[in-house]
């Protein structure tokens, strides 16, 4: 294991979902390179000192599955989503559309979803919270596009959880986290992501902005255009998933985002 800055990239390394507070990210600390099978001393529960502390002024981005699930969880729209909990601005680095929660304004800046006992969200909680306090990075090798995956441990100054006793590889935290299908749909975001950067660098057009965002968070509405004829589907993609499965939807979203994107195909 070895450790590197917040601040510096490893190589070709970009490190998705980073998660840390406002406070750690001024006193820069170290993500502690580490390979799957090192083990590390964490755990989190109630009677760590430090309990929710994680949960309060954080640059929190939500990844469209994150979205989705947390979504479902509540029972709620698109629009009701991003009304009460979350803001939308497009990426500076990628053009691309940005879900960030939206924390309280006032007193110690919590997460929407946390309270005394913990997440009132547990089961939907964003694929970063599942991970914390491991970072999970993807390296695209420029010569053959071929991809890998790092990890990292990310120790903030009040994270109490590394003193206690519990010992778990990187393999078996991230088995027990149940995060498989979210890092699949992240994975494939991060396609979409360098297919922009490599056909369409800089901000996209508002029109083609709001496209993405549907395919990619406002699936009822994705779906209902093209029930409507609106959208092109495009050779090459899968056949149309059942409409009642957002999971399957979201990823032919990125599917059909990567396309447009990528210059296949032109935006409606």
């Amino acid at each position: 294991m070895h450790a590197c800055r917040i601040a510096r990239p490893v190589g070709f390394i970009v490190w998705w979902p980073i998660l840390f507070t406002m406070e750690s990210a001024m006193n820069a600390p170290a993500l502690t390179v580490i390979s799957p099978d090192d083990t590390f001393q964490f755990a989190c529960h109630p009677a760590v000192p430090c309990f929710n502390h994680c949960c309060r002024d954080l640059n929190q981005a939500l990844t469209p599955y994150d979205v989705l699930r947390l979504r479902t969880h509540l029972d709620i729209s698109w629009e009701a989503f991003i009304e009460r909990f979350a803001g939308v601005h497009a990426g500076p680095a990628t053009g691309l559309p940005v879900v960030s929660l939206r924390f309280d304004a006032t007193g110690d800046r919590r997460c929407p979803f946390v309270a005394e006992q913990g997440c009132r969200v547990y089961d939907a909680r964003p694929t970063s919270c599942r991970l914390y306090p491991l970072a999970r990075a993807l390296r695209r090798r420029p010569t053959d596009g071929r991809i890998s995956v790092h990890y990292a441990l990310l120790q903030e100054p009040h994270c109490r959880g590394f003193e206690q006793a519990h010992k778990q590889t990187v393999r078996q935290w991230i088995a027990a986290q149940n995060v498989e299908e979210g890092l699949a749909a992240d994975d494939a975001l991060m396609g979409v992501i360098a297919l922009k950067n490599s056909s369409r660098p800089g901000p996209l057009p508002a029109e083609q902005l709001q496209w993405v965002q549907m395919a990619l968070y406002d699936l009822e509405r994705f779906k209902s255009n093209l029930a409507a004829g609106k959208l092109n589907t495009m050779d090459g993609l899968a056949p149309l998933p059942d409409m009642e499965d957002d999971a399957a939807w979201l990823a032919w979203g990125l599917a059909w985002a990567g396309q447009a994107l990528s210059g296949k195909a032109t935006f409606p």
